[in-house]
């Protein structure tokens, strides 16, 4: 029988382990935390973003399962935090993460980190939530840094409606592909690349999406971060004479213009009628496409009138 554990009620009994953490040259103690999984994010560069209710959950759980222990130990012990690490990643199995679940029924607090930013975005972690879900056990999220939020909100890119896709095929037909199939969804797309497919991945998405805005932010929150803005031609040009840069990226891409929709619709106009003209008359052809693309066959028509004459 799965044993529920109510947040709001039962607490753990106090252990012998007092959890502080050290912030501002002063140490504080952390209040003791009831059973459950916290979900807590952690800086994407600069350790100063982290917040003190993180810090607090960090000194306070029994356990900290971390994408990568070496990569965590360094925010640790810049706060002064003494909390055993586990290592929790992609590869971790079933059998993991069923011992992970037995400890927080058995009344342990376990904070999971990634090795930046909000677990679960683009980071191992669903699986375990979803299992303590299951189980009827708490999940707690503790809000912070985001490298996707980070870099919209300094973009200058619509904010009202967006898109995350996180990483794209790593191969060009695939990729191209899949932001064919993105390209229409409104709102600013926002995406993950890795430094060396930077720009081939732009180099295609200029082909595909043409000449929207975009912006490449690289390297956010730390000493070196840049943020690139300008047409997808313009940057895929850009980082192809440059070369591939170095660190952690965000790729955002505007929404398509109403003329650049109108420039599209123009041209699947123009490409059907072209491929009907070759097999069939003016007013057959006209008719055919009208009938696919849904549109008035007197404007199909006078579009068919157009094409013929030029390439007559």
């Amino acid at each position: 029988m799965t044993q529920r554990i109510d947040n709001r009620t039962k607490r753990r009994e106090p252990t012998e382990r007092v959890a502080t953490f050290t912030a501002f040259g002063l140490a504080a103690e952390a209040k003791p935390l009831s059973p459950g999984l916290y979900v807590v994010a952690t800086p994407i560069g600069n350790l100063q973003d982290v917040s003190f209710r993180a810090l607090s959950v960090l000194a306070a759980a029994d356990a900290i399962l971390a994408e990568d222990t070496r990569v965590t130990k360094t925010l640790l012990a810049h706060y002064g935090i003494t909390t055993p690490l586990v290592a929790y990643h992609e590869h971790s199995n079933d059998a993991v993460r069923e011992r992970m679940v037995h400890r927080i029924r058995e009344g342990q607090a376990l904070a999971l980190v990634s090795d930046a930013g909000t677990p679960l975005v683009s980071d191992p972690g669903y699986k375990l939530v979803q299992s303590a879900i299951e189980e009827g056990l708490p999940v707690t999220p503790i809000p912070g840094p985001s490298a996707v939020l980070t870099a919209l909100v300094a973009s200058g890119l619509p904010t009202d409606r967006f898109f995350f896709e996180g990483f794209l095929p790593p191969k060009s037909a695939a990729r191209r592909a899949r932001l064919a199939e993105i390209g229409s969804i409104p709102g600013t797309l926002m995406l993950f690349e890795g430094p060396h497919r930077l720009p081939e991945m732009l180099a295609d998405a200029a082909d595909v999406l043409g000449e929207r805005q975009a912006v490449v932010a690289r390297e956010l929150t730390k000493m070196f971060e840049t943020i690139r803005r300008g047409t997808l031609p313009e940057l895929a040009r850009q980082f192809a004479e440059e070369g591939p840069p170095k660190g952690e990226i965000v790729v955002l891409i505007g929404e398509a213009t109403k003329a650049m929709h109108a420039a599209e619709a123009d041209a699947a106009l123009d490409g059907k009628l072209e491929a009907a003209l070759k097999n069939h008359s003016i007013k057959d052809a006209a008719a055919l496409v009208a009938a696919d693309l849904g549109l008035p066959k007197r404007e199909v028509y006078a579009r068919a009138l157009e094409l013929a004459k030029r390439d007559a």
